[in-house]
């Protein structure tokens, strides 16, 4: 039924407007406002948009919602903290980042940070 159907995918905020900052300046998508709907697209290369809205009793996911594949977690952490972008840290059982906030405990190196309502976004690093 929907194997053709190019399907998008959608998340809430608190503050449209700090995400349209957020999103757009920090970090550099293309954005457009849907001011009649009150919500904001998101165009990120080889996708459909994706939408983002307000919600007034928004509450963050405990999951990751966006994964930013990039070709170098370190630099690409190296450049978000100089944007400002404040990263996670996890010292779990057999689940710990490093110094750097990077998880290097198998699979592809990973970093995870926050919009401003929350939401957990990652850069994760493209397997060559």
């Amino acid at each position: 039924m929907f194997r053709e159907t190019k399907a998008f995918s959608g998340f809430s905020v608190n503050d449209l407007a700090k995400a349209r900052r957020f999103y757009g300046e920090t970090l550099q998508i293309e954005i457009t406002e849907l001011a009649e709907m009150n919500v904001l697209q998101l165009h990120v290369a080889g996708s459909n948009a994706l939408v983002i809205y307000e919600k007034a009793d928004h509450r963050p996911a405990s999951f990751t919602i966006l994964n930013f594949p990039v070709s170098d977690v370190k630099i690409a952490v190296e450049k978000l903290k100089a944007l400002g972008v404040t990263f996670e840290s996890y010292d779990w059982p057999g689940f710990k980042t490093d110094a750097d906030h990077i998880f290097r405990g198998g699979g592809p190196l990973i970093a995870w940070f926050t919009d401003p309502a929350g939401n957990i976004l990652s850069v994760i690093q493209e397997e060559e």
